[in-house]
């Protein structure tokens, strides 16, 4: 395995540890530095594995954190709406 694919393993399991225990803001401060720090392991996991294996990281990582991309779906239809 490499360096590359193990920090996206951490940090998955990271998100997935956090996200089980209660929060005031429903976790959006950690959402916010998670996905900062998320997608550049995902550029590092494409560069090292190329588009196949970070597809699949994207979308593990999607589904783990599917809040903010509904919010920034529907974001992105009112703008294309308009």
């Amino acid at each position: 395995m490499s360096l590359s694919f193990i920090a996206a393993l951490i940090w998955m399991i990271v998100v997935n540890l956090r996200a089980m225990f209660p929060s005031k803001d429903n976790h959006w401060k950690f959402a916010y530095v998670m996905i900062a720090i998320g997608l550049p392991i995902l550029a590092w996991v494409y560069i090292d594995h190329g588009i196949g294996l970070a597809a699949i990281l994207l979308v593990g990582a999607m589904w783990v954190m599917r809040w903010p991309v509904i919010y920034l779906s529907r974001w992105i239809r009112r703008q294309v709406g308009q």
